[in-house]
């Protein structure tokens, strides 16, 4: 299948959603703040990034900003994970560089027909 970075710093999200990661077949590379998110995903090539949006050192619209802007980071599909869906994070996310965007709790079978559509497209 691919290889999923998991941006999560909440420690039962992280493992609740990296369980069913792995379940559907996914390798699962973990990060659990934004500078991590940044190293990992420029330094381990994943194919696929969810990345929660509030987390500590800084926040996932940064850490997705980083990775935009750097070499390699371009074409990488990101998925805004977030609790607080308020009016225009949506947009926000995807105004940083967000390919899409999904709430938590995460609806699994949501979640993976968008990282399906995003990875089919690569």
């Amino acid at each position: 299948m691919a290889v999923i970075l998991l941006v999560e710093d909440n420690e039962l999200n992280r493992d609740m959603l990296s369980r069913r990661l792995k379940r559907a077949g996914h390798t699962v590379l973990l990060a659990v703040d934004g500078q991590e998110a940044v190293d990992k995903a420029l330094g381990q090539a994943p194919d696929l990034v969810l990345m929660d949006l509030s987390l500590p050192v800084f926040d996932g619209w940064e850490a997705t900003r980083r990775i935009r802007s750097a070499e390699g980071g371009a074409s990488l599909p990101i998925i805004a994970l977030t609790a607080h869906a308020m009016v225009g994070e949506r947009e926000a996310a995807l105004e940083a560089g967000c390919h899409d965007f999904d709430t938590k709790p995460v609806d699994f079978e949501r979640l993976t027909a968008k990282m399906a559509a995003l990875l089919g497209a690569g």
